[in-house]
């Protein structure tokens, strides 16, 4: 496979691939509590926290709400069964998702358009939550974003295809809400690592012989 440079990896980064991946899928974890179409100010039961890898399960009836929000959303976005409209719509007027490795942010429409592509790019991309914890209208994700490298990467040196190859990207993400929407969703995606897991490298010789 012809090795990507490190400034072709970058300019890669601040296209729909970067940002399609911070916002890929659910986790097991998440899909029971957070059904498709669930309303956005649907309690999570005891039963539900008890499932969930939560730093602290006593919640108030606010975070409950907040929770369930975020996890509706890792739901509408897994791979089969990707509901753009809800997803774009649990965010508010002016809320923004903002791809804090490649620099990029999505707002209105733009939210949308980064679920198909990575259904094209990993079909059964998944969530796998590792660490959840709630504070008021702020939650923290520790996360796997896991996937199958099935479909096509398209970059500026050219289309990379799908080998099989299995991508387990470690996540940080961070959601900002306020009266049951979403202000701000700020994802840092361990990008190098996804990388390797699809079989693309730096090239570095070559990234050196252009200094």
């Amino acid at each position: 496979m012809k090795l990507l440079s490190r400034k072709s990896i970058t300019a890669t980064a601040a296209t729909a691939v970067l940002a399609g991946l911070s916002i890929a899928a659910a986790p097991s974890q998440a899909a029971s509590p957070a059904h498709r179409g669930t309303a956005a100010h649907v309690d999570l039961t005891n039963a539900g926290l008890a499932k969930l890898p939560l730093t602290d399960r006593h919640l108030t009836r606010h975070e409950r709400r907040n929770l369930a929000v975020v996890l509706r959303d890792y739901y509408v976005a897994e791979g089969s069964h990707i509901d753009v409209p809800t997803f774009v719509d649990s965010f508010a007027e002016d809320g923004v998702f903002n791809d804090m490795v490649a620099g990029r942010a999505y707002r209105g429409d733009a939210l949308g358009t980064v679920l198909p592509y990575m259904k094209g790019l990993f079909s059964d991309v998944h969530r796998d939550l590792k660490r959840i914890t709630v504070n008021g209208d702020v939650i923290s994700i520790e996360l796997s974003i896991d996937g199958t490298f099935d479909g096509q990467l398209r970059t500026p040196a050219g289309v990379v295809k799908g080998n099989g190859n299995k991508v387990a990207a470690p996540t940080a993400d961070f959601w900002y809400l306020h009266n049951g929407k979403v202000e701000q969703f700020n994802c840092f995606v361990g990008y190098s690592k996804m990388y390797s897991d699809m079989g693309v490298d730096f090239d570095w010789a070559g990234a050196v012989d252009k200094h």
